[in-house]
């Protein structure tokens, strides 16, 4: 067992086991956190995928503590945990850990992979069957019929093409350290715009477009007050730029381990954690390799059908946004830092996948089917053409008007949101019961104090060794486990 020389007597622990001559063994982390050891808390900030999981599974295994959800924090109180996985300030994020976080590392994926996994996880991996069973209120007739299933995907893909701007706005958000900017123009905005659009969010909505709420008036920078009030002690902008892709690349993820190492080893509040360096090869190999541990969404047996493609229209869109991004950071202004360089480097990559595909759509090489992902400018043409095609056979088909399910959709949206609230607790109330029954039991065999309480201690440091060794890899479902995603 590898131990930390500079580690002080009283929050000695366990770590993934060092065998020597660079071998290891990876071990789950202690998933209950004492609350008196002062960590170097991290965020690992991302666009919603599960690339964020494959970053903290690292450093669980590079440490041996855990990492707990920003929804969890806000549904399961503030706790210790030195890793905190965020989807903020994107709408299927929350700011849940109040000002417990030092530092941030932001997670970069690519676009196209994000939008793709982010849809299937919206629409719980099949948006047919989802569509199928939502139910919105027909109380007096509210709604009198249900859209198509065209107009259905005509509003999914346009909520996909925003998402592209979100995409890149959630880079300048944290790459800015809090800058405050319009979703889709990304021009500096005000408190107000940006509380209607962030905080408040309804999706496109024209009512809180930024020509109407902050018009031609001059707009000087202002700052999210989480970031502009230190509740992130080292300051909202990134530390580091890491890549769950790069992670899983066999000829470089050995590397990215050590660049997430070499995070958390920076500090000594934290750096004492870290497993030997000589084991970090070995930690990846175990994780990545060898797929031990929790499972991840690469872990997923691949669904019948779930391979989409998307229109010109829509990787138009993509390339559009990264070009915006990659110009920026790649800038006078930006091009002195690592973690500008760093996320240059990686868009100009994924933007170069995406144009070959855009390529092949544009010559026919990529068929498209009417559930990709076409956008508005394709589907409408299809429709015409399938209009004009009814005239000529004598069967007509009523034009329908873009606005005319707009009021459905937008409940629909808001009973998508509701739903995924209800989700989130009922994961919370789970890991609180698993929780609360290891401690128990804990208790029983007189190992641990009631972890619940605020005044928190070790109360014997022998027999808090003995249960962690014990109880290692046992309920891995309680709070680790609600760290997914």
């Amino acid at each position: 067992m590898y131990i930390p020389a500079s580690l002080e007597e009283n929050i000695q622990r366990m770590l993934s086991l060092d065998l020597g001559n660079g071998d290891c063994l990876w071990q789950p982390p202690a998933y209950d956190v004492p609350n008196n050891i002062d960590f170097h808390k991290t965020v690992i900030a991302g666009y919603p995928s599960g690339d964020k999981r494959m970053i903290f599974l690292q450093m669980e295994a590079l440490t041996g503590w855990p990492a707990k959800d920003e929804w969890d924090f806000k549904y399961l109180g503030i706790t210790n945990h030195p890793f905190i996985k965020a989807n903020y300030p994107h709408h299927e994020g929350i700011w849940g850990w109040g000002g417990v976080a030092d530092q941030v590392v932001l997670m970069i994926k690519n676009m196209r992979e994000s939008l793709v996994e982010y849809h299937d996880i919206l629409w719980d991996l099949d948006y047919e069957k989802m569509w199928e069973d939502i139910t919105i209120s027909r109380e007096n007739d509210l709604y009198s019929e249900q859209p198509p299933m065209e107009d259905f995907l005509a509003w999914r893909d346009g909520q996909v093409l925003d998402e592209c701007c979100w995409y890149a706005w959630f880079i300048d958000y944290w790459m800015e350290g809090g800058l405050m900017r319009d979703i889709f123009s990304h021009r500096l905005t005000t408190p107000k715009h940006w509380n209607l659009i962030v905080l408040s969010y309804s999706g496109r909505n024209p009512y809180h477009s930024y020509d109407l709420i902050v018009g031609t008036d001059t707009v000087v920078p202002h700052y999210d007050p989480h970031c502009a009030n230190g509740d992130i002690s080292g300051g909202c902008e990134p530390v580091a730029v890491l890549s769950g892709e790069k992670l899983r690349d066999q000829a470089v993820g050995a590397s990215e381990t050590a660049a997430i190492a070499n995070v958390l080893h920076k500090n000594d509040k934290m750096g004492q954690f870290v497993i030997d360096s000589s084991t970090w090869d070995c930690i990846w190999k175990e994780l990545i390799v060898k797929g031990v541990g929790v499972k991840t969404v690469y872990d997923r047996p691949p669904r019948e059908g779930a391979k989409y493609n998307f229109s010109a229209e829509m990787l138009e869109m993509m390339v559009s946004e990264l070009t915006y991004v990659i110009d920026k950071y790649s800038g006078p202004d930006w091009n002195t830092k690592a973690t500008a360089n760093r996320i240059v480097e990686l868009l100009v990559e994924h933007r170069g996948l995406i144009e070959v595909e855009l390529s092949e759509v544009k010559s026919g090489a990529r068929r498209l089917t009417s559930k990709d992902f076409l956008g508005p400018k394709m589907r409408a043409e299809r429709r015409g053409y399938k209009i004009e095609g009814n005239v000529e056979t004598g069967v007509l088909e009523t034009v329908r008007e873009n606005s005319k399910y707009a009021d459905y959709f937008s409940d629909l949206q808001k009973t998508l949101q509701e739903k995924k609230q209800v989700k989130r607790m009922a994961r919370a109330a789970r890991v609180h019961r698993r929780r609360r029954d290891r401690i128990k039991e804990a208790m029983k065999q007189g190992k641990m104090l009631n972890l619940d309480r605020d005044n928190e201690r070790l109360e014997d440091l022998a027999d808090w060794r003995k249960y962690l060794r014990e109880n290692r890899g046992k309920n891995n479902n309680g709070l680790g486990q609600a760290a997914l995603g």
